[in-house]
C-alpha cells in the first residue's frame, strides 16, 4: 500500500460519512446501514443502563426512531457516534427513571408486614450448594447495580464497561468532566457499600 492509498479504516469512515449524508437526505436504505453499523454498541450501552434485555430492545427502537426524526438536525459538531450514544444514554436513563418510579409505587406490597424486609423470590437455580450461593451473590450484585440511580449507572457503564475517557463521557452526557468524576466516585462508593453488605 502506498502513502496515497486510503487505509481500510479511512475507507470505512468515508463509507459511514456517505451513509450519514444520504440518510440525512431521507435515504432509508442508508439509514439502515447506519443502524446495522451501530446497533450492537447502542444495545450494549442501553442494556447496561436499563438492566433488562427486553426493555433494552424497546428503548433501542425508541432511540432509532428519535435518531431518524432528528437526523437532519445533526450538524457534525461532534462525531456521529458521540451524538448517537448521547441520544441512547438519555433515552435509557429516562426509561430507567420511569421504571424506578413504577417499581416504587408497588414496593410496599412486596415488604414483609412484620419486619419490613423486602420479600425476594426464592432461587430456583439447580445444582450444588456452591453454585446456588454463587448465583445468589451474582443476583445480589445485579440488584446492587440496578439500585444505583440511572445517572450513576450510566457513568459507571461508560467508564468501567466501555472504557470511555472522562472527556468522552462528559461530551455524551453534556456535562463537565468534573461532574463525570464526581458521579463515578459516588457510583463506585455506593456499589462498594452495597457489595460489602452482601453475605
Amino acid at each position: 500500500m502506498t502513502e496515497s492509498e486510503p487505509t481500510e479504516a479511512a475507507r470505512a469512515a468515508d463509507l459511514a460519512a456517505e451513509w450519514l449524508r444520504r440518510a440525512q437526505a431521507g435515504d432509508e436504505a442508508a439509514f439502515g446501514e447506519l443502524v446495522k453499523a451501530n446497533y450492537e454498541r447502542v444495545f450494549r450501552r442501553v442494556t447496561a443502563i436499563v438492566r433488562n434485555e427486553h426493555d433494552a430492545r424497546d428503548v433501542c427502537q425508541e432511540v432509532w426512531v428519535a435518531v431518524w426524526k432528528n437526523l437532519r438536525d445533526y450538524r457534525g459538531d461532534a462525531k456521529f457516534s458521540t451524538w448517537l450514544y448521547a441520544v441512547a444514554t438519555r433515552r435509557a436513563i429516562d426509561h430507567a427513571r420511569k421504571q424506578q418510579r413504577w417499581f416504587a409505587r408497588f414496593l410496599p406490597f412486596l415488604a414483609n408486614e412484620t419486619t419490613g424486609e423486602i420479600i425476594e423470590p426464592a432461587s430456583t437455580a439447580p445444582g450444588p450448594r456452591d453454585d446456588l450461593e454463587g448465583s445468589e451473590r451474582a443476583a445480589r450484585f445485579e440488584r446492587a447495580i440496578a439500585a444505583l440511580p440511572p445517572k450513576l449507572r450510566a457513568v459507571l457503564t461508560m467508564r468501567e464497561i466501555e472504557g470511555l475517557a472522562y472527556e468522552e463521557i462528559a461530551q455524551q452526557l453534556a456535562c463537565r468532566p468534573g461532574t463525570v468524576m464526581s458521579r463515578l466516585f459516588n457510583a463506585r462508593r455506593s456499589l462498594a457499600q452495597k457489595i460489602g453488605e452482601l453475605p
